[in-house]
């Protein structure tokens, strides 16, 4: 075991379930956090070390439930070495004129307070335990870059989640704290899968799209974290090759 601990958010499949199939493989000790108990206990069945590591059921936008969340990974693992601050939802394609209150708002809550809450608490520990520091990646999107058509919720959120990577990566210099960010296109999750159906373009025409595994994402995580904390891996772009965003697709 390398005696690291990460907290996982979203561990209840996709992306987060990946990374945590590759950290456990390394040795990791792992907080699984997800809103549906069962998901995340299947998570915790297909690691390699399942007895080392616990779930807890955990609604980000809430910062009760957060607390909560740091307080059952420091009761069982003593410290937190690794934030993948990984929970995020999306909307079905809705144009900007007919996206209600209610959405926008889950969207935001969810992809931008949830992460901002999770860094918050993360930040808390980090600077509080011995040795002082650890590591936080948050989870962006391609979205966090160039927008697809009638998404203006989901890249709102991916966009300001930049501005929390950035922030964090300054704030925590002096405490040892380094704040990266992954940025993922058409990985083969729940949300990514849709796109070898076929999806909108922006000039209007519906075209399949390559994918790759999502088992690559938690093997980019694994990498960003296991570089020392004095270097950090600041932004990284982990998408399908072929995927229509880089020049004319």
């Amino acid at each position: 075991m390398t005696a690291r601990v990460a907290v996982i958010t979203g561990a209840g499949g996709g992306i987060g379930r990946a990374s945590a199939i590759a950290l456990s493989r390394r040795g990791y000790r792992l907080v699984l956090a997800g809103r549906k108990q069962a998901a995340i206990d299947a998570t915790l069945a297909m690691l390699q070390h399942p007895d080392a590591s616990i779930t807890v059921p955990t609604d980000v936008t809430v910062a009760a439930s957060v607390q909560a969340l740091f307080d059952q990974a420091i009761a069982a693992c003593g410290r937190v070495d690794l934030l993948f601050n990984n929970a995020g939802v999306n909307l079905p394609d809705t144009p900007t004129d007919v996206v209600t209150e209610a959405d926008w708002r889950r969207i935001i809550d969810t992809n931008l307070t949830g992460a901002f809450l999770c860094l918050q608490a993360a930040f808390r520990v980090m600077k509080a335990q011995s040795p002082q520091g650890g590591r936080i990646i948050n989870n962006g999107s391609i979205s966090a870059h160039s927008p697809r058509p009638d998404s203006i919720a989901y890249t709102a959120s991916k966009h300001a989640v930049t501005g929390l990577t950035r922030s964090a990566s300054l704030d925590g210099r002096a405490f040892g704290i380094a704040c990266g960010q992954i940025d993922i296109g058409n990985a083969s999750s729940t949300m990514g899968a849709r796109m070898q159906h076929g999806v909108r373009q922006a000039n209007g025409s519906i075209a399949p799209e390559p994918v790759m595994d999502v088992s690559e994402v938690g093997e980019a995580i694994a990498y960003m974290d296991s570089l020392p904390i004095a270097a950090n891996v600041q932004f990284m772009t982990l998408m399908a090759t072929a995927m229509p965003y880089v020049g004319r697709g």
